[in-house]
């Protein structure tokens, strides 16, 4: 496309000439489409980039609730091991009470059977193998009183062993019964420790279980941060080659201007020659005419350049309407003016790119100097929307839209700078400058 506006511009350039600007104009192209492949590039690293960011704040946070986790399990595991070693001191405490209650339970049982067996052998003695019965005991007495006396005695004696007797037994029933009550307290104690070493283990089993769950996401984050960085500098592999095909660009732009330019050059002062020659040609041939009508000598008549008619013009900014509309109202008022290569002046003569150029530059406005390169200033719109103001670029020409379809431009050097249709040949593209 550039090559063929390249062609259009310079066809009366020699062919040296046209295919240097079109060889530039092609490298400027590839540069540019490896620019574009390289910020695709750079779009799907950084994509990525967010993706694996992404990935490792998720990671972190499920690492940091699987630590979370982790410490309770240690502090409940601390609190088992607490609680397992009170309890296991109180059953030890117990085991002894047992022990010494055991003992006393012993003691008890046997001062009950000494009792027992001492109260058999007395009641034995008195009442069946001793030398004298109860009767006799009652009878041998040196009277009634002594009597009373005697039978008081076996009374108290019965009743003493009778005590005796039922004391040790309470006191074997009670350390018993004691004894007994301990020993559920140890059961109690031994279940409760059996339930703590069990809960212990299943922690310890728990806790592994978290730390292997920790240490996977620990390698699941590593590798994520590997790849983050990885794509980190992928981009600014990117940013550097496009910096560097951003530099490559530019000084080919600046080679293609530069070869623009001086072909514009060559052609203006080929044109002014040949303009120069037309005007000598056409005095001379005036001359002679003269001479042959008048007789007069050829030698002292000198032509008067003829004289343009001067036109009054109003200043940017002096319209109504739209900064567009100014823009386009500004340029109609040029209209007639003529079209002279290279030219930037809207009174004495300008190109197409040149008319445009200083068009805005009377508003404040910087724009590329070529047609080519008015092709990238402000941003595209569809031709359907266009508005007054915007510029339209041709394959080698540029104008200005007015509205209606309708444009004004540095046509050629035969109408000068006139008003067309828009649609009078092929659109490249419409771009806008003011908003």
């Amino acid at each position: 496309m550039i090559g063929l506006a390249a062609a259009l511009v310079f066809a009366a350039a020699p062919d040296f000439r046209a295919s240097e600007i079109d060889k530039l104009a092609k490298e400027k192209e590839e540069l540019e489409e490896q620019k574009k492949k390289e910020e695709q590039k750079k779009k799907e690293e950084q994509k990525n980039l967010e993706n694996a960011n992404s990935t490792v704040s998720d990671i972190s946070g499920e690492m940091s609730g699987v630590k979370e986790e982790i410490e309770e399990i240690d502090e409940t595991i601390v609190e088992t091991l607490a609680t397992i070693s009170i309890i296991e001191d109180e059953i030890a405490g117990k085991e002894k009470e047992i022990e010494e209650t055991t003992a006393e339970y012993e003691a008890a049982k046997a001062s009950e059977e000494a009792q027992y067996e001492a109260m058999k052998k007395r009641i034995k003695y008195m009442y069946e193998k001793g030398e004298y019965t109860y009767v006799q005991i009652l009878m041998n007495n040196s009277g009634f009183a002594d009597m009373l006396n005697k039978a008081e005695f076996a009374e108290k004696l019965y009743e003493y062993d009778r005590k005796m007797l039922d004391a040790y037994e309470a006191t074997k029933d009670a350390a018993y019964s004691f004894k007994l009550e301990l020993e559920d307290q140890k059961d109690e104690l031994d279940t409760t420790l059996m339930e703590l070493s069990e809960e212990k283990a299943y922690l310890d089993d728990l806790l592994k279980e978290k730390e292997a769950e920790y240490n996977d996401y620990s390698a699941q984050l590593s590798r994520a941060k590997k790849q983050a960085e990885a794509y980190k500098a992928n981009i600014e592999k990117r940013n550097s080659e496009i910096r560097k095909l951003e530099k490559q660009s530019e000084d080919k732009q600046k080679e293609l201007d530069a070869a623009i330019k001086a072909e514009e050059e060559r052609k203006k002062a080929e044109e002014e020659e040949r303009k120069r020659k037309l005007e000598e040609e056409e005095r001379a041939k005036r001359r002679k005419d003269r001479e042959e009508d008048t007789g007069e000598d050829s030698g002292s008549y000198e032509e008067e350049e003829p004289k343009r008619e001067e036109k009054s013009y109003s200043s940017a900014g002096s319209f109504s309407g739209s900064k567009g509309e100014q823009i386009a109202k500004f340029a109609l008022q040029y209209v007639g003016n003529p079209y002279v290569p290279g030219g930037t002046s809207l009174t004495e003569g300008a190109d197409c790119s040149g008319f445009v150029w200083r068009v805005y530059k009377e508003h404040g406005y910087s724009l590329p100097r070529t047609s080519y390169s008015m092709r990238s200033a402000g941003h595209e719109v569809s031709y359907e929307d266009a508005r007054p103001g915007d510029i339209i670029c041709y394959a080698g020409h540029v104008a200005l839209y007015t509205g209606g379809g309708m444009i004004v431009h540095a046509s050629t050097q035969k109408t000068g700078i006139k008003i067309s249709n828009a649609l009078y040949k092929s659109i490249i593209t419409v771009r806008r400058i003011v908003d």
